[in-house]
């Protein structure tokens, strides 16, 4: 008897499985935002299915209110419910970032840990689309700077089912990251867990370690085939998946055995999550690094509406390999 074959869905269908599963398997699963139920299913089409099969009281369609769809689900999570929200939109996390940072991260250390806050938001960033600057931030530093989120950002359909199911049945609030370009990555889609805080090396390498997250994944991966067959170079590529808890382990041992790192994300340099993950390297691996730690990402500019420009702004292969190739210059 022979195994079924792996299915091969988007990004977007695990996701989509995933809350499926999820209101299926705990009736304290509600999801809310705006547009969300049948017909549309989302701006993106996330959802689409999930009232029809649900009803309505479960998948609720909201207000164009960011502050009231995450104070919704702060009181949701507090009354026992286990609340997945979304915002369309990561950029309007600016409108409902107190609910966020002052309730929902702080309520249950401020309780002594009797009011967990069991909630999920699911936002997406429109980077890549040519949708304009107020939709296509990468905010993920404003939210990893704030004690009590968890921060997680899938690179593939069988991470993002993975990590969405671990956020919902976390006990903490959990940001879950959705860059829209990467909704319709296909790939094999895996029936197995992915535990919040463990990151996953996607290639093994020797010579430098790409940390990296999201659908930059990607091009990092098809940078290292590149520099692999033309120049012999070997990248390991370290997927994080889970930036709040962040896997310092594996961060660790990865960069400390090949000596070399370049951070790669799509947010602006300045400030970025990046920086965060350089000062670690640099703190804890001074002695062991064979170059300075290179940070590889957007421009600091809000993000042009012309997809040419946009393209200029935003992190791509070129640049990565412009940094790996200084990285490598450094005799070590």
């Amino acid at each position: 008897m022979t195994d079924a074959p792996t299915p091969t869905v988007s990004v977007r269908a695990a996701i989509t499985r995933a809350l499926g599963e999820a209101l299926a398997g705990d009736e304290r699963v509600v999801l809310l935002g705006e547009d969300i139920a049948d017909p549309g299913g989302g701006v993106f089409g996330v959802t689409r299915g999930l009232s029809t099969t649900y009803g309505a009281d479960r998948v609720r369609d909201t207000p164009i209110s960011e502050q009231a769809i995450v104070g919704a689900a702060v009181g949701a999570a507090l009354g026992g419910l286990r609340p997945v929200a979304e915002i369309m939109f990561m950029d309007f996390l600016a409108v409902c970032l107190d609910q966020l940072a002052n309730h929902a991260a702080k309520l249950r250390y401020m309780s002594g840990g009797l009011t967990p806050v069991p909630m999920v938001v699911r936002t997406a960033v429109g980077g890549g689309l040519g949708v304009g600057a107020q939709h296509s931030q990468m905010l993920e530093a404003w939210l990893t700077h704030v004690p009590g989120l968890q921060v997680v950002v899938p690179s593939t359909p069988t991470d993002a089912r993975g990590l969405l199911h671990s956020a919902i049945a976390s006990d903490d609030p959990t940001v879950f990251i959705e860059q829209v370009p990467l909704l319709s990555f296909k790939a094999p889609l895996e029936d197995r867990p992915v535990p919040l805080g463990l990151a996953e090396v996607k290639r093994p390498g020797t010579d430098l370690t790409v940390v990296t997250y999201g659908r930059q994944v990607h091009d990092a991966l098809a940078v290292a085939t590149t520099l692999a067959e033309e120049e012999g170079i070997e990248l390991e590529i370290l997927d994080l998946r889970s930036l709040a808890p962040l896997d310092t382990d594996t961060l660790l041992e990865s960069v400390g055995r090949t000596g070399r790192a370049v951070v790669l994300h799509e947010a602006v340099v300045t400030g970025g999550f990046g920086a965060e993950l350089a000062a670690l390297l640099s703190e804890h691996l001074f002695g062991q690094l064979r170059a300075p730690v290179l940070r590889v990402g957007a421009t600091p500019t809000p993000l042009p509406y012309a997809k040419s420009l946009e393209r200029l702004a935003l992190p791509g292969r070129d640049r990565l390999l412009q940094a790996v190739r200084r990285c490598m210059a450094h005799p070590g």
